[in-house]
Order: C-alpha cells, then sequence, then structure tokens
C-alpha cells in the first residue's frame, strides 16, 4: 500500500504569508491611488502595480501623472474624433515602403520615430494608410470623413517582433520636470495617443497615435483613473519608458504637428539618423 504524504507545514505557512503580503501591498496601492486622486500627493502621483514572483524577481513598471496645463477636454474622450484614431479609421493605400525626402523647413526637436524601440533602430516599412479626415459639424461630437489626401501617408505600418517594448517616439525638450517628455491623451487596450505638451488637446504641438499596440495594464489603469476623475493629471512618459508592447509583427503610427497628420516616411523630419 502506497504511503500517504502529507504537505510539508512549512510549505502552507510559506503560502500563507505570501498571500497575506499580497493583500497588503495591494491594500497600501489603493491607498495611494485615492490619495493620488484626492489631491494629497503633491504635484505628481504614481502608480506602482504589485507583482509577486515565487521565482525571479521582476521589476514593476511605474507610471507617473503630471498636472495638465488648461481645461480638460469638451467631451468624453472616446468619441472624440482628435484622440481616438479607431472613430476616423484609416484605408490602406499604395506607396513607396521606404524613406522619403520632403521639402521644407526641418525641426530639430521633431519626435523621432526609432525611439519606439529600445535599441533605436530604422524598421522595415510594411503597410501604408491615408487616416480619415473628422467633421465637426456633423452630429453632436462630429464624425468621419473623407481619407486625408494632402499627404499620400498618414498612417505607416513598420515591422516590430511580437511582445517587443515599445516606448514613446523620442524627443529632447521636457514638458514637464524630471524627465517628461510626452502627456497620454488616450489609451485603450490596442492604442494609445500621445501628446509632446501638457495641454489636453490635440491641436497645439506633436501628437502621436499608436495603434495595435498592447498598452501596459497598468498605463491604462492609471490613464481610466485619472480620466474619471476629471482629467487634472495625466500620465506621462519619458524617453525610453515602456508603454507598452507590440501586438504583432506590424506596429501602426501616425504622427500630427499642430492637428496636421504629417507623411510618417519623411526622414528630415521623424528618421533623421538615417
Amino acid at each position: 500500500m502506497a504511503r500517504e504524504e502529507k504537505t510539508p507545514i512549512i510549505y502552507l505557512l510559506a503560502m500563507a504569508t505570501i498571500c497575506l503580503l499580497m493583500i497588503s501591498a495591494r491594500q497600501k496601492a489603493n491607498a495611494q491611488s485615492m490619495d493620488c486622486l484626492n489631491g494629497t500627493l503633491p504635484n505628481a502621483c504614481t502608480y506602482l502595480p504589485v507583482m509577486v514572483s515565487l521565482g525571479e524577481e521582476i521589476p514593476p513598471a511605474v507610471y507617473n501623472a503630471i498636472p495638465v496645463d488648461g481645461p480638460a477636454i469638451d467631451r468624453p474622450p472616446a468619441e472624440h474624433g482628435d484622440l481616438n484614431l479607431a472613430l476616423r479609421g484609416y484605408q490602406a493605400v499604395t506607396a513607396t515602403l521606404a524613406l522619403i525626402n520632403i521639402n521644407g523647413p526641418t525641426d530639430s526637436d521633431a519626435p523621432q520615430l526609432d525611439g519606439l524601440f529600445a535599441e533605436p533602430r530604422l524598421p522595415n516599412f510594411t503597410e501604408t494608410y491615408q487616416v480619415h479626415d473628422w467633421d465637426w459639424m456633423c452630429g453632436e461630437n462630429g464624425c468621419r470623413g473623407e481619407p486625408l489626401t494632402q499627404r499620400q501617408v498618414t498612417l505607416l505600418g513598420i515591422e516590430a517582433a511580437p511582445g517587443e517594448p515599445i516606448h514613446i517616439p523620442s524627443r529632447n525638450p521636457e514638458i514637464y520636470s524630471s524627465g517628461y517628455k510626452a502627456l497620454v491623451l488616450y489609451a485603450e487596450a490596442e492604442r494609445i495617443t500621445l501628446v509632446y505638451t501638457r495641454q489636453d488637446t490635440a491641436a497645439f504641438g506633436y501628437v502621436a497615435h499608436l495603434e495595435d499596440v498592447e498598452v501596459d495594464p497598468s498605463l491604462l489603469a492609471l490613464y481610466q483613473e485619472l480620466d474619471a476623475a476629471g482629467r487634472d493629471q495625466l500620465p506621462a512618459l519619458r524617453n525610453g519608458e515602456r508603454l507598452g508592447y507590440a501586438g504583432s509583427t506590424t506596429l501602426k503610427v501616425a504622427i500630427r504637428d499642430t492637428g496636421t497628420f504629417m507623411d510618417p516616411r519623411s526622414q528630415k523630419d521623424w528618421w533623421m539618423d538615417y
């Protein structure tokens, strides 16, 4: 007859201790989040997700929020045609899958799209699209218009490795102390909109839309909390700070300047080192 093996008491005690630590840490994180939203933490709030591992320790992602300069947007962000690119939509076009030369002035401090990757690189271009216009006079929040044709391409598919960490397009000027470069204007599970100012609008400065990106759940949770609290603060990101991961072999990116969708293939503007 086989001997019945009993679970060692030390193992049970260890597992019970870990469970208690996880509950305590979560309660502390929730309390800190409420302090942030209630304004009891000065200047910026931090969202620190709890991660417990019985094996190799994985550093948790830490995301901060900074004060917004000026009023909040005037309609729900998910229904805002300048924030949620899915509302506009886009259609595939046939165009050169390579860098192009465009005449005109150059801003030496424009966001650089190679900063999307942990090791900056010029990826293969895989797809080209034209984003649709947005008719603000149509309905309560506007409606989708025709494709924007002032530029041949306004949304670019670039090659990425599935699960590869993705960061903001890098830029030198700070929008807030401690190295913050971009503000999260909008986020869903698979898309994010960034602005390189502290204003809650896509009408001024540079804006980047990323599609087919798996936004880090901690960043998404912080954005949703701050949006629900009135958007007096929003998450901010530094160069090289992970915002999520590539959702497939292709990441889509659009770049705007003072509201206008630009051609993301322009070498002199968005890929200066190549």
